[in-house]
């Protein structure tokens, strides 16, 4: 008898009450008997799991989605997977050193966490008049040449979600050239440490100007190839129009900002807006849409892409001889490098003027490396556009070596809280192309 009594609760379940609602677990037998039992609530009610391990969610992104039958009802976003503690790290690093942590958040943008983080220590120290010329404009070089190639994954990862294999290959070929620059210029594809507070941490390297003409040259034609590719497309089309719909009210209420922002018609490009770096003295234009979707979106990012060409053809035509570290040598770190046998370091020259030649100036070294220089005590909110929009920064200095504060405004995460506006109502496989014309970076959001 006892055995007949598990069977039979085993098949039917045994409900419990939830923050969810009721739930009934099952252990096997016939569904049909645990339907017929459940009166009032017999409709079918689905939640699904997308992520945190999912190649279309960019990165470790957990996706909660209610569905009715293949229609999303309800979407909620997971976030935290990808903590690593950045702002707070930086408050055990100098402000030099902090740079090294903050290159890391988006990591397919890290020049401009950068800029980001050392204009507002520059701020903060009143030296943003002092920076000289060259460092500017190849700060914005770099920075172009970033947006380049952040746009390409973009477009490459939502290509590939959507089941397009074609521009995902382009995409990440294309990259190839502009990662290969930046190895040139700073030792490394990504992650660089290169602009520092001052300047940047050393000057272009014989040849470099040359690698970016060639560049300049080869990669108008690669994006006719993406284009050629995906716009007109009927199937492309079929994806991304009307997809992951959100006007200009709802990006104002949610504080959405970049391609999303100016796929609904306003130009609202902080490089207009509120000038930086000597942006107002550049041509260039604010690329829009009206469609307020996914293809909209993708549309932006390609001509983003020929504005930003545009803008580093202009920056090498700049390019005069002199300092790209600011005179101070109170919070100059050494920009005196150079590639030798062992990688990328201080120059033979300056080792031996510091070892050998000048006792203060090695004193002077080792304080500024070691401790660090200070900052006079204040807060300061500063902004750039990223590729995804506004990346803001608020630093708070108490007066020491080390940041008291360092909290980032990433517009991934901020560009995230559409999901659910884009995607309930729409069906599952729509919630891929409006997550993909988001383009969130989760070391961005988690930070």
């Amino acid at each position: 008898m006892t055995d007949t009594t598990d069977a039979t609760n085993a098949t039917t379940g045994t409900p419990r009450e939830t923050t969810e609602g009721t739930v009934y677990t099952v252990t096997g037998q016939d569904w049909d008997s645990l339907t017929e039992g459940l009166g009032e609530a017999a409709e079918e009610r689905i939640v699904v799991n997308m992520g945190p391990q999912h190649p279309s969610t960019h990165g470790v992104l957990r996706l909660i989605l209610e569905l009715d039958g293949e229609t999303v009802t309800e979407c909620r976003l997971g976030i935290g997977y990808l903590h690593t503690g950045i702002e707070k790290n930086c408050e055990y690093r100098t402000w030099t050193q902090g740079v090294t942590f903050v290159t890391r958040m988006d990591y397919l943008a890290p020049l401009f966490n950068e800029y980001a983080y050392v204009r507002g220590i520059e701020r903060l120290l009143d030296i943003e008049d002092q920076i000289p010329e060259r460092a500017n404009v190849i700060r914005v070089m770099m920075m172009e040449l970033n947006r380049i190639s952040s746009h390409l994954v973009a477009l490459a990862t939502g290509g590939m979600e959507l089941g397009a294999l074609t521009p995902m290959t382009f995409g990440f070929r294309e990259r190839e050239l502009v990662l290969d620059v930046f190895e040139m210029i700073t030792g490394l594809r990504m992650n660089h440490a290169y602009i520092r507070p001052g300047g940047v941490s050393q000057d272009l390297p014989n040849g470099a100007v040359d690698k970016v003409r060639d560049l300049l040259k080869l990669m108008p034609k690669r994006l006719s190839d993406m284009e050629n590719l995906l716009i007109g497309n009927a199937i492309w089309m079929g994806r991304t129009v009307g997809v992951g719909y959100l006007d200009l009210t709802g990006c104002m209420a949610l504080g959405i900002t970049g391609p999303i922002l100016r796929a609904t018609g306003l130009p609202h490009d902080l490089r207009k807006s509120q000038p930086y770096a000597g942006y107002e003295t550049y041509e260039f234009d604010v690329p829009t849409e009206t469609t307020c979707d996914a293809y909209g979106r993708f549309l932006i990012r390609i001509r983003e892409m020929k504005e930003s060409l545009k803008i580093v053809e202009q920056c090498l035509d700049r390019l005069q001889p002199g300092p790209v570290m600011i005179e101070d040598k109170k919070i100059a770190w050494p920009a005196q490098l150079a590639l030798g046998g062992d990688g990328l370091g201080n120059s033979l020259d300056h080792i031996k003027h510091i070892m050998g030649q000048s006792m203060e100036a090695l004193i002077h070294h080792f304080k500024l490396v070691t401790e660090g220089f200070r900052v006079p005590a204040g807060q300061v909110y500063t902004a750039i556009e990223s590729p995804r929009g506004e990346m803001g920064v608020h630093l708070v200095s108490d007066g020491g070596t080390r940041p008291y504060r360092v909290h980032f405004r990433d517009p991934s995460f901020n560009n995230l809280q559409s999901a659910p506006a884009m995607s309930e109502g729409s069906m599952v496989a729509d919630v891929i192309a409006a997550i993909a014309s988001i383009d969130p970076v989760m070391g961005g959001v988690d930070r």
